[in-house]
């Protein structure tokens, strides 16, 4: 019978060996250069600049131009150049689409706050032979626009109809009546003098994406400073 015991001892001996140890020295070390890893990981994506959203990429510089304010004053895309600058397209006679567009621009200038400073906000008549300089200025007083802030712009017939089409890559034609049939989008221009995007203007909510757009080109560092600082 003593024999039988040993046996089963021996035999339950074997099948159940004793717990191996676990060796925390590299577990350890595993740890630490991961958690080193993840450190030196946060703090690269926080020193990451913001990345542009993709319709606010570069699409083409805006060309040269010289053309009047509604103050009989001339204003060239270089005076623009340190500031980023929302453009849309009108004519004061409009009985169509204008009226909206103007009371988006509105609200938009009316929202701007303290960035208002960096921002101008620029009109262009696609019926120039109508919208004199005198005529814009009855136009912007009656809209509320701030001189300095909100300017519109007239010229010859054929430098702004080439402007608009090529420079600012929008369509112009005429409809049935002989009246311009225009873009209604607004056109951001970023402080370098690019052209950056585009926004519709009969979109409710374009006036708040007006702004986080603006947001994002702020953020950008321009290569040159606001032409009158």
């Amino acid at each position: 019978m003593s024999s039988g015991s040993s046996s089963s001892s021996s035999s339950t001996g074997s099948e159940n060996p004793p717990p191996r140890r676990i060796p925390y020295g590299p577990l350890i070390a595993f740890l630490a250069v991961s958690v080193g890893f993840a450190f030196v990981f946060g703090n690269l994506n926080k020193s990451r600049p913001a990345i542009t959203p993709a319709h606010l990429q570069r699409v083409s510089e805006v060309p040269d131009f010289s053309f009047t304010t509604e103050q009989n004053e001339p204003l060239r895309r270089d005076d623009l150049k340190g500031r980023i600058w929302i453009a849309n397209f009108i004519f004061t006679r409009c009985q169509g689409p204008c009226p909206l567009v103007t009371s988006r621009m509105t609200e938009l200038n009316r929202k701007l706050g303290k960035a208002a400073g960096d921002v101008r906000l620029i009109t262009f008549t696609v019926d120039p032979e109508h919208d004199s300089p005198a005529v814009l200025a009855e136009y912007a007083s009656r809209v509320g626009a701030e001189p300095g802030r909100w300017t519109f712009l007239t010229g010859p017939k054929d430098q702004i109809d080439e402007f608009v089409v090529k420079g600012m890559l929008q369509p112009l034609a005429k409809d049935t009546d002989g009246l311009p049939a225009h873009s209604t989008r607004f056109v951001l221009v970023d402080r370098d003098g690019w052209l950056r995007g585009f926004q519709d203007g009969a979109d409710p909510e374009v006036v708040q994406k007006l702004l986080m757009d603006i947001g994002d080109l702020l953020r950008e560092k321009p290569s040159t400073p606001p032409a009158d600082s």
